[in-house]
């Protein structure tokens, strides 16, 4: 490559030739050839020393020069000179000395490292130009044909760029040959060192969603929207539609003629099931949904937990829970919300032992009998502790009871907490548990002891707990929210951060129970 026995117009047509075929800009070829020649005009004239090259863009013309810098104090005589050596030459501080250098005539090795140098700065500048199309395409749908498929990943040839589609992002069990037209989200586009990647996926929600979008217009015009997708890639899905204009159904519109529009997505994915779900405000209306095809009888939800028991006749809970917890653990991803599945036998077998083990606490600790009991227990209340702060009036008002009785109880379960109280006290002081855990604000007594007993005597020993542990030490005396027990935590753990502000009101919010009201609240 005798870069100098190439006629300029030459130069300027193969910059132009190589320009068009990257698609990148001619002035960046240029650019890289100017860069190839002042390399080997170092090789040349000296390392140590400034040498330049200019490309005319017009006529190709090559000139090389050695630039010398005027300064103050000289460090590098190679390319700098004094003020005093400046005004031999007219040139003023700052300015440089441009020396004009005869023709290179390239060697087989100059000429190689000059192509090398070349091909380099097209490529990076190949790479620069595909970082640039594609990092605004993230969430798009691309074409492209498979280069290369690989068992851990498909290399994906998009034209003007290559995707690939990692192991994790490709639908189970799908054949993909080399050569085969394949459709695939784009999930990221990242600057690595070995230059842009672009991610693709097969196996996202947002593909399917894209998908759907392409095959039904109202979704594409927005009458439509796609309120969320679960998948299991290659089994089965589920997918929540809401219409905003009530004439349209929003199941039919994705459904299509005979099924045309499904099919269409279904046979994208490899043969996957789809199930269409019209999406609900209602929580317990959009879960019902969302167990489709199996019949609900009762739903109870915890909106603290963020949880909904289910219940459903006893020939339906295969059909609710679906092979292997497929149809109520994509029920749950669709809706958010945590799915428990009962049939009518298991959810009258378990209220009734909380009933039971309700009813014994308020025998035993109020020595009344076990139709009181039972009143109290339907009313909601759940611990003792419950009724003394309970107001005699609210009391009075439970079917069966009067002031009288109101009152005789309430007393009943002042004077127990205060015993109950005392005995903690002397126990908590017998295990040695510390002041710091003993003035924690967010446990009550008999959680203190139930951790002390379980060698948990300090605020310490409480931060090192997680969430789980803390839920099985004292969750029988009230604690059954996981969400509740980590905000316990993290105000125990709070002391290691003193530099760090720690929310007060949100904590004390969220560990405040209201045990006048059941746990749950049936729909």
């Amino acid at each position: 490559m005798d870069t100098s026995s190439v006629p300029g117009l030459e130069l300027i047509q193969i910059a132009d030739v190589v320009a068009r075929e990257k698609s990148i800009d001619r002035d960046e070829v240029i650019t890289a050839m100017e860069e190839a020649i002042q390399k080997a005009g170092r090789s040349k004239y000296g390392q140590e020393h400034d040498i330049r090259a200019m490309i005319d863009r017009k006529t190709g013309t090559i000139s090389l020069e050695r630039w010398t810098e005027v300064v103050e104090e000289v460090e590098d005589d190679a390319t700098q000179m004094s003020i005093d050596e400046g005004k031999k030459h007219q040139i003023e501080l700052g300015a440089f000395l441009r020396e004009p250098l005869p023709p290179i005539e390239f060697g087989r090795i100059a000429a190689q490292t000059a192509k090398q140098v070349i091909s380099q700065k097209v490529r990076d500048a190949e790479r620069a130009r595909q970082y640039s199309e594609y990092k605004d395409r993230v969430g798009e749908i691309v074409v492209g044909t498979i280069k290369r498929a690989e068992s851990y990943s498909i290399t994906v040839d998009l034209g003007r760029a290559e995707g690939v589609i990692r192991r994790e992002e490709m639908i189970p069990r799908e054949n993909l040959r080399q050569g085969d037209r394949i459709r695939a989200f784009i999930l990221d586009v990242r600057e690595e060192v070995r230059g842009p990647q672009i991610f693709l996926s097969r196996a996202a929600n947002e593909f399917m969603a894209k998908l759907f979008t392409q095959e039904v217009p109202e979704i594409y015009d927005g009458i439509i929207e796609i309120k969320a997708v679960a998948r299991e890639p290659g089994s089965r899905a589920k997918i929540s539609v809401l219409s905003r204009d009530t004439s349209i159904d929003p199941v039919g519109a994705c459904v299509g003629l005979r099924g045309s529009r499904v099919q269409a997505v279904v046979g994208e994915l490899q043969g996957e099931k789809i199930e269409i779900i019209p999406f609900s405000e209602d929580p317990v209306g959009f879960v019902v949904n969302a167990l489709a095809p199996a019949e609900v009888t009762k739903v109870l939800m915890d909106e603290v937990a963020n949880k909904m028991e289910v219940v459903v006749p006893d020939d339906q809970l295969s059909l609710a829970i679906g092979r292997r917890g497929q149809n109520v653990r994509l029920a749950s991803q669709l809706t958010g919300w945590y799915i428990d599945i009962l049939t009518e036998a298991e959810e009258s077998e378990k209220r009734q032992e909380e009933i039971k083990t309700r009813s014994d606490r308020f025998i035993e600790a109020l020595n009344i009998d076990d139709v009181i009991a039972h009143l109290l227990v339907a009313e909601g209340f759940v611990m003792v502790e419950d009724i003394v702060v309970t107001d005699i009036e609210e009391l009075a008002e439970i079917q069966g009871f009067d002031s009288d009785i109101a009152t005789e109880i309430r007393n009943r379960a002042v004077e127990f907490v205060d015993v109950e109280n005392k005995r903690i006290e002397s126990e908590l002081a017998r295990l040695k548990v510390t002041d710091d855990l003993r003035q924690f604000e967010y446990l009550s007594l008999p959680m203190m002891l139930k951790l002390a007993e379980n060698e948990v005597v300090s605020l310490d020993d409480l931060a090192e707990l997680d969430s789980e542990e803390l839920m099985g030490l004292i969750g029988e005396l009230g604690l059954d929210d996981e969400a509740e027990a980590g905000n316990i935590i993290m105000a125990a753990r709070a002391h290691w951060f003193d530099d760090e502000p720690v929310d007060e009101d949100a904590l004390e919010s969220s560990s405040e129970t209201d045990a006048s009201e059941p746990s749950g609240q049936e729909a």
